[in-house]
C-alpha cells in the first residue's frame, strides 16, 4: 500500500458558502506526483490547482461533494442540445498546456468580467500557468473559434480512462453563447471518441450557485463515503 504525506491547512473564510469556514488537505509537496497516481486520487475526490492535489476536509460541512460523469450514458436535455446547436460553427483545436499570450490576455478579460476583485483577477503570467498548467499531469488547452478569433479556452486533464475538467474561460463579449456550457459537452463528446469512461466536474455545492449548475449534467455520479453512486 502506497503511503502518501499530506498536510492540512489552517482554517480560512469559505470561498462558496457565506458564514463558513473551510479547510483543505494536500498532498505534500515534497511527494512525487505522476498522472497514473493522480487518476487514482481523483477517483477518492482530491483535485489539483496547479501542481498542488487537495481535498476539502472541513470538520463542519460536507457541502463539497466530488461528481462525475459516465459519458457513455449522458443524454443532452433541451437547452444543452440549443447550446450544442448554436455553437456548431465554433472551431476546435487542441495543443499542449503550454503558454501563451492570447489565452493569458482571453482569461484576463474573464476574470475582470465576472470575478473583478477576486484573488486571481490580476495575477502574472507565471502565477496564471502555475494555477492552470502542472509538471506532471498529461494536461491540454482546448482553444474555441469563431473564425479566427478566439473566444475560449478549456483546460483538461486526461488519462487511461477519464478526462478531468479542471476550468474553462471566455471571451465575456460572447456570453450569450453559453461557452462554458459547450465546453462540457465538448469535453464530454471528446471524451465518448477517445473511449474514455468519465468526465470528472470536480466538486458540486448544492447550496453555492456558481456550483450548483453541474447537477445539469445527468446521469450525475456523486462521491459519498468512499462509494461512487448515480445521484438522484
Amino acid at each position: 500500500m502506497i503511503s502518501i504525506p499530506l498536510y492540512l491547512t489552517p482554517a480560512h473564510e469559505c470561498s462558496y458558502l457565506d458564514e463558513q469556514s473551510a479547510q483543505s488537505v494536500y498532498i505534500h509537496p515534497s511527494y512525487t506526483l505522476t498522472s497514473d497516481l493522480y487518476a487514482q486520487l481523483i477517483e477518492q475526490g482530491f483535485r489539483r490547482s496547479g501542481d498542488q492535489v487537495y481535498r476539502p476536509h472541513c470538520s463542519q460541512c460536507s457541502a463539497c461533494i466530488p461528481v462525475r460523469l459516465a459519458v457513455e450514458v449522458f443524454k443532452p436535455n433541451r437547452r444543452q442540445k440549443r447550446c450544442l446547436n448554436k455553437n456548431n460553427h465554433l472551431i476546435v483545436k487542441i495543443k499542449s498546456a503550454v503558454f501563451e499570450w492570447s489565452h493569458y490576455e482571453l482569461y484576463l478579460r474573464y476574470q475582470m468580467s465576472r470575478h473583478k476583485g477576486g484573488g486571481m483577477a490580476n495575477i502574472s503570467p507565471e502565477e496564471y500557468m502555475e494555477f492552470l498548467g502542472s509538471s506532471w499531469c498529461d494536461t491540454l488547452f482546448v482553444e474555441f473559434f469563431i473564425d479566427n478569433d478566439l473566444v475560449a479556452v478549456a483546460v483538461v486533464d486526461q488519462f487511461d480512462n477519464a478526462l478531468s475538467a479542471v476550468y474553462t474561460f471566455f471571451d465575456p463579449k460572447f456570453a450569450s453563447l453559453s461557452l462554458g456550457v459547450y465546453a462540457v459537452l465538448w469535453q464530454i463528446e471528446y471524451a465518448h471518441k477517445q473511449q474514455k469512461k468519465y468526465l470528472y466536474l470536480g466538486y458540486w455545492i448544492k447550496a453555492c450557485q456558481k456550483m450548483s449548475y453541474k447537477s445539469d449534467y445527468q446521469p450525475l455520479q456523486v462521491l459519498e463515503g468512499g462509494q461512487w453512486r448515480d445521484e438522484h
